[in-house]
């Protein structure tokens, strides 16, 4: 079974990445949640990335605010997707320094970046990854979209 890690600079973080552990627990995709600093706590982050892929996991969900280093330096070192969620944090610019940090990677080290608080996106993403060679995942996520197109049209069908 596949794995999702789901990691945040702090846990001030929390709030904004439980939209990704709860998503991906609909689609009953296995998640592992944790704080690594990419500031606090270096050798942490190394150790995390460099190992990630030998206990399983598929994909990691990274979340920063303010200078929002941890997805980037995630990528750096592991070979598996990295999915970055931007969070308006307490110290940041309105949230455009962690958007601008996850999203300008220099070319080689990809990170698929999300809108600013975005991680129900990112769960989302994750699970559309594995889906793509595991059936199940695959079926579940058919489910979720034509259960987003039916509640459109009851909306619009409720206009009329």
């Amino acid at each position: 079974m596949s794995k999702v890690a789901i990691i945040m600079g702090s846990i001030s973080d929390m709030p904004v990445m439980q939209e990704a552990i709860d998503i991906l627990k609909g689609f009953d995709i296995e998640t592992e949640v944790d704080i690594v600093s990419a500031h606090r706590t270096p050798e942490k982050l190394f150790d995390f990335s460099k190992n990630a892929h030998e206990r399983g996991i598929s994909v990691i969900i990274a979340g920063a605010g303010g200078a929002a280093h941890l997805p980037g330096m995630v990528a750096s070192m592991s070979p598996l997707p990295v999915i970055g969620v931007p969070v308006k944090s307490s110290n940041s610019i309105d949230g455009w320094d962690s958007v601008l940090s996850i999203l300008q990677m220099p070319g080689g080290v990809p990170v698929a970046t999300v809108a600013l608080n975005g991680a129900k996106n990112a769960g989302i993403l994750a699970a559309q990854i594995i889906g793509s060679s595991d059936k199940c995942v695959l079926d579940k996520i058919i489910a979720y979209k034509e259960g987003l197109k039916q509640a459109v049209i009851k909306a619009s069908e409720g206009l009329k």
